[in-house]
C-alpha cells in the first residue's frame, strides 16, 4: 500500500492591524472589543516598562480570566515600582480574582514590593492588612519574619495577628519562636 500525501490546509489569510505595535497601539488595543486581541496587547506590553499603569486600569475592568492573565503576567514580569503601584489598590477590591492575582503577581517581585510594606501593614482596612499579610506568605524577602512579628507586636485586630501567626508558622524560625510564645 503507497503512503498519500495529505492535501495541506490553506493558511489563514493575513488580517491587516487597526493598531501598531508599539506602545500607544498596544495600549489601544486593550480597549477592543475582541478578548484574543486585549490578550495580545496585555502579553506585548509587559516588553515597555511605561505601560504598568495601563495594564494596571486595563484589569480593574477586564472580566475575561485568559485577558487577566496576560496583564498579571506582564506586571509581574515588569516587577517595578511602577507595576507594583498599578497592582497594589486591587488589594482593597471585592473581586477575589483580581486580589489573588495582584497577591501572586506582587509576590514575583519582592524588591520592588518591600518598600511598601509598612504602609500596608499598618493600613486603617484590616482586610487589606490580611491580605498583605498573606502576601507575606508567598514574598521570597529576608525581612518577612520581622514584618510578621512586627503584626504580633502591633496590631490589634484578632483576624490579622491570626494570619500572621499562620504564616509565620510556615516561614518564620527559631528566632521568632519568643514572638509566637508571646
Amino acid at each position: 500500500m503507497a503512503l498519500r500525501k495529505s492535501t495541506p490546509t490553506p493558511l489563514h489569510t493575513v488580517q491587516p492591524r487597526q493598531h501598531p505595535r508599539d506602545l500607544l497601539g498596544l495600549q489601544q488595543q486593550l480597549g477592543d472589543a475582541d478578548p484574543h486581541l486585549r490578550r495580545l496587547a496585555a502579553r506585548d506590553l509587559g516588553a515597555f516598562p511605561k505601560a504598568a499603569l495601563s495594564l494596571g486600569q486595563a484589569l480593574a475592568l477586564e472580566t475575561e480570566p485568559a485577558v487577566r492573565e496576560a496583564l498579571f503576567t506582564s506586571l509581574g514580569g515588569l516587577a517595578g515600582e511602577a507595576a507594583v503601584q498599578a497592582l497594589l489598590p486591587l488589594l482593597r477590591s471585592d473581586d477575589a480574582g483580581l486580589r489573588n492575582g495582584a497577591i501572586e503577581a506582587l509576590a514575583a517581585m519582592p524588591q520592588a514590593v518591600a518598600p511598601c510594606v509598612d504602609r500596608l501593614l499598618h493600613d486603617d482596612d484590616p482586610d487589606v492588612r490580611i491580605f498583605t499579610v498573606n502576601l507575606l506568605g508567598e514574598l521570597r524577602h529576608a525581612a518577612v519574619p520581622a514584618w510578621l512579628v512586627q503584626v504580633l507586636h502591633q496590631d490589634e485586630h484578632v483576624n490579622v495577628v491570626a494570619a500572621a501567626l499562620e504564616v509565620l508558622a510556615e516561614v518564620g524560625g527559631t528566632d521568632e519562636l519568643p514572638a509566637l510564645r508571646a
